[in-house]
């Protein structure tokens, strides 16, 4: 307790720290409060219909994503999400078109030019998505609940949703620019961590019913919780260490190399990316489906969209790993890390530099990319082993899945810049020994 009191001790004497808290408190506080901004127009005391529709299911994870936005018709219930899309789409274009690969390799100029790629691309994409929510909202509330005339709440409601994910993207690049940690992630955290509460009360209030078992399996599904969070800590951290030693250069009258070094390899560099696509694409041929009146196609919809269901989750834990070897091969370059190698007088021990080396590094990955997988596939699934066991569906997706990833990777990224400031300034870690390994390499955007 006494190292904990003085840590926080030492980050208020940190003004630059202490700032960086503050200031990223601020900008979540007005992240919250605007979740509960009704869209002008529409009667907020009738919003049941909407917020049992998102209560489970496609719009139940948005919803999770958006702090509950989306259900309360919020200004902010499109959240990041499109941001987060846009960025994605510019990573993969990163990959297969010359001009932005070209704006990759031109460091910081080139940066600034993607990111005002993506900010018109979120645009474009909330454009989009805004009168697919306004048509939701129309077929799911009754007429009485849209206060304005049809023309003027359908072109309003499109500007302002379209402007509240422009301006949450504006929240989270000010937390990057002058807060602390990675802006984008934190408000996803944000938004996941507001619907925990409810959903622990709920499942303790459900435990203690009479059909809920009592006290004491309340308690062995908090163990059980606890313990799926250590072992994707070590997912998330998890990392082999190739060593690399560096030959004697002398340049003038100083000396350069001759020391022995270490290229940590993730077992999960794909982070959570596996995941998300996953899910975008086991939604696709359902939204097909569900314009077709044939009872087969219509059974085989509602197969897919069983989250609990052994079909759902066989070919969900399938695609994770396919994916996760699939954006490993394309974020992780063996070739360009043996060139740089080569370049800077370093060598594997045993291996010859170049090709070689390259071919070593890209066996390696392979390897430990198959338990990673293996590992992210099961973590995925998990919530849909808690609802077998009863836990209700909002307490569930806390055992495992995109929420305990974002939130386990950004909260240790976090601390791992809380610690950065602290060493710099001379002051103990946040840990007694050894340091947070964060998933910057990863983030989830």
């Amino acid at each position: 307790m006494n190292k904990i009191i003085q840590t926080v001790k030492n980050i208020w004497n940190i003004q630059d720290l202490r700032n960086r808290i503050l200031l990223t408190i601020g900008f979540i506080a007005i992240y919250r409060f605007g979740s509960f901004v009704v869209i002008p127009g529409v009667d907020s005391a009738q919003l049941s219909a909407l917020q049992d529709q998102a209560s489970d299911g496609l719009l139940g994870l948005l919803n999770l994503f958006t702090g509950g936005a989306f259900a309360q018709a919020s200004i902010f219930a499109l959240g990041i999400m499109p941001y987060i899309s846009a960025s994605i789409v510019i990573q993969l274009l990163g990959m297969a078109i010359p001009y932005f690969q070209k704006l990759q390799r031109e460091g910081e100029s080139g940066r600034r030019k993607i990111n005002n790629i993506t900010r018109y691309l979120t645009i474009f994409i909330t454009g989009g998505q805004a009168p697919g929510y306004i048509a939701n909202l129309k077929a799911t509330l009754p007429e009485t609940a849209f206060l304005l005339s049809p023309g003027t709440f359908w072109l309003s409601s499109i500007v302002i949703l379209v402007t509240g994910t422009m301006f949450v993207m504006w929240l989270g690049e000010k937390i990057t620019d002058r807060g602390i940690g990675n802006g984008i992630s934190l408000l996803i955290m944000i938004g996941i961590i507001a619907s925990f509460p409810q959903s622990l009360t709920q499942e303790f209030v459900s435990s203690l019913s009479s059909t809920g078992g009592g006290l004491v399996v309340f308690i062995v599904e908090m163990l059980i919780l606890l313990i799926v969070i250590t072992v994707t800590i070590l997912l998330v951290q998890g990392t082999r260490r190739i060593p690399v030693q560096y030959a004697k250069r002398v340049v003038g009258n100083r000396q350069y190399g001759g020391v022995r070094q270490f290229i940590p390899l993730r077992v999960n560099a794909a982070g959570v990316m596996p995941i998300i696509f996953a899910q975008a694409i086991m939604f696709v041929p359902i939204t097909i489906v569900g314009f077709s009146e044939s009872e087969a196609l219509q059974g085989l919809a509602a197969t897919l969209t069983d989250f609990s269901g052994f079909w759902y989750n066989l070919i969900f834990f399938i695609m994770i790993v396919g994916f996760t070897y699939f954006y490993t091969a394309i974020t992780v370059n063996p070739n360009q890390m043996a060139d740089d190698m080569k370049k800077n007088g370093g060598f594997i021990p045993g291996v010859k530099p170049g090709r070689s080396t390259a071919e070593y590094l890209d066996n390696i990955m392979s390897r430990i990319t198959l338990p990673g997988s293996i590992f992210l596939g099961i973590v995925a699934i998990l919530p849909a082993f808690a609802m077998k066991a009863g836990v209700n569906i909002q307490f569930a997706q806390f055992y495992g899945g995109t929420s305990l990833l974002i939130l386990v990777g950004v909260v240790l990224d976090t601390l791992q810049q809380i610690e950065s400031h602290l060493l710099m300034r001379h002051y103990d870690g946040l840990m007694d020994s050894g340091r947070i390994k964060g998933k910057s390499a990863g983030r989830y955007m």
